[in-house]
């Protein structure tokens, strides 16, 4: 994923980044709500229950299994993403919505205008080689306009569910990988510990009992992943780590690969 901070720290030191980090962080007035730790999925409670539909099959027609994407593919399809685009930016969002109705709505939004700006500037080798990727306030969300950054850094990471850091997607080969079906508020909770679970237990971690070297994700939102549920990253990762590393165990973190993930 990732995203305005890391694509900053690749740039400049981490002192830098952490000066720098504030111009991604605006939510521009958007709603945001804690996620619950009981966190259930439901279509209840909400105003507004979107219809994700469009996207979804945009994402299984172009997505593999592995999360590599068909950018040839939906740049065929350009029609029916930017009618889902114009869908999404036409809604409001208010404290009326649902906290699940909020995540699903803000994944998708991320997601979908994330492949948006990889078609605007394809071919691209690389998010990183697109000024302003994560800066520039090009998401039109009812009368606003938000950034990529200002919807990770403002919104869902202020809604203290770290799992969204393996949902949302930047376009390249280290992110967690683009889930190819669209996020609901019906299934939230059950994606969002798959995509948890299939990242830590990928080979973009490498993990033993004596052995974390893990992604640098761990490191740039080391703060969201640490709780006093899990009080260590080893703890947070050991949560969903098929084999768990043994308490003390020394950190260390893997090199970002920030090559286009295309098909």
């Amino acid at each position: 994923m990732k995203r305005f901070l890391i694509c900053i720290a690749v740039a400049l030191s981490l002192q830098s980044c952490n000066l720098l980090s504030a111009a991604g962080l605006s939510n521009a007035g958007q709603p945001t709500k804690e996620v619950p730790t009981d966190l259930t999925s439901t279509t209840a409670n909400s105003a507004v229950n979107v219809d994700h539909s469009e996207w979804n099959a945009l994402l299984k027609t172009h997505v593999s299994n592995s999360g590599l994407v068909n950018y040839e593919g939906f740049k065929k399809d350009r029609s029916k993403l930017d009618a889902y685009l114009q869908k999404l930016s036409g809604y409001n969002p208010g404290n009326d919505w649902s906290v699940q109705e909020l995540l699903a709505y803000y994944i998708n939004l991320y997601n979908a205008y994330t492949v948006d700006l990889i078609l605007n500037n394809y071919p691209t080798k690389s998010i990183k080689d697109i000024d302003g990727a994560w800066t520039k306030a090009s998401v039109p969300v009812g009368s606003r306009n938000l950034s990529l950054g200002g919807i990770e850094n403002g919104i869902l990471r202020k809604m203290n569910d770290a799992r969204i850091h393996f949902a949302i997607n930047c376009a390249s080969i280290s992110c967690p990988k683009l889930l190819n079906e669209a996020y609901t508020a019906g299934k939230i909770n059950e994606q969002l510990d798959k995509v948890t679970r299939e990242f830590i237990n990928s080979d973009k971690n490498d993990i033993s009992a004596t052995n974390a070297k893990v992604s640098s994700i761990f490191d740039w939102y080391k703060k969201d992943f640490i709780t006093t549920e899990t009080p260590t990253i080893i703890d947070y990762i050991n949560k969903y780590s098929t084999t768990k590393i043994k308490a003390g165990t020394p950190v260390t973190y893997k090199d970002y690969n920030w090559s286009l993930n295309k098909q």
